[in-house]
């Protein structure tokens, strides 16, 4: 993997973590604790997207799978978040 594969690999990774952690379904390495704000993780998901977006046709396979699979993680997983808070409702 070459350097740039690497910062891509990270940069995602950094999207997908945020998300996750305002998702609230991992925790906060900052706090300890678990913390929720579903407007935080739809932003995190929308740069993902707008990343996507802006480097369509300029990203090798590999990238490509990995932008795609954790945008339908992330997707997935709010879905169930928002499904949670209307339940509870």
């Amino acid at each position: 993997m070459n350097r740039e594969d690497q910062l891509f690999f990270q940069l995602v990774t950094i999207f997908h973590s945020s998300a996750m952690v305002a998702m609230g379904k991992i925790i906060n390495p900052a706090s300890g604790k678990i913390d929720r704000n579903l407007e935080q993780a739809q932003e995190s998901i929308e740069m993902l997207i707008m990343l996507r977006d802006r480097m369509k046709g300029n990203l090798g396979s590999e990238q490509q799978k990995l932008i795609d699979s954790v945008l339908t993680e992330l997707r997935l997983n709010f879905v169930d978040e928002k499904n949670k808070d209307q339940v509870n409702s």
